[in-house]
């Protein structure tokens, strides 16, 4: 019989007005998607915890030019951002592990290059963090803390 791990995390909008959407997948596949995060959801998901290289993204999506308020000496007033905190494998926090482990993939809404950034439990630009994992997921766990 294979074990199951279950994957859960809180995710809410430091602007909830904002229509700005959130996609999650592990590998291939989608496992949440929503065009606005207008409320905090406790999101949980489990999959097989079979041997393998796996992928965690969590994909930004819908933030405009709008949703950013700029004052004329080009500080930000207001800001729309997506946070992912609490993120957990069978109820264990990642913690520092999500941080240190984690990849934000975004060009700052298409004004600037692609760049890599660590990333802190908070999305401001449409983009990807990818956390790259292996399982059997306690092994990984202990080999990361």
């Amino acid at each position: 019989m294979t074990a199951i791990v279950q994957l859960s995390c809180t995710i809410s909008s430091l602007e909830p007005t904002s229509a700005v959407g959130l996609e999650i997948w592990l590998d291939d596949t989608q496992i949440y998607n929503t065009e606005h995060v207008s409320e905090t959801v406790n999101f949980t998901h489990e999959f097989a915890d079979t041997d393998g290289d796996r992928r965690l993204r969590f994909v930004m999506k819908n933030k405009t030019q709008d949703h950013t308020t700029i004052d004329e000496a080009g500080n930000i007033l207001t800001d729309c951002r997506i946070c992912i905190t609490k993120l957990s494998f069978d109820e264990i926090e990642l913690g520092t592990i999500f941080v240190d482990q984690a990849v934000y993939e975004h060009d700052f809404n298409g004004t600037a290059d692609t760049v890599h950034d660590k990333f802190y439990g908070e999305m401001g630009c449409n983009g990807t963090v990818t956390l790259a994992f292996t399982t059997p997921i306690y092994l990984w766990i202990l080999e990361n803390m």
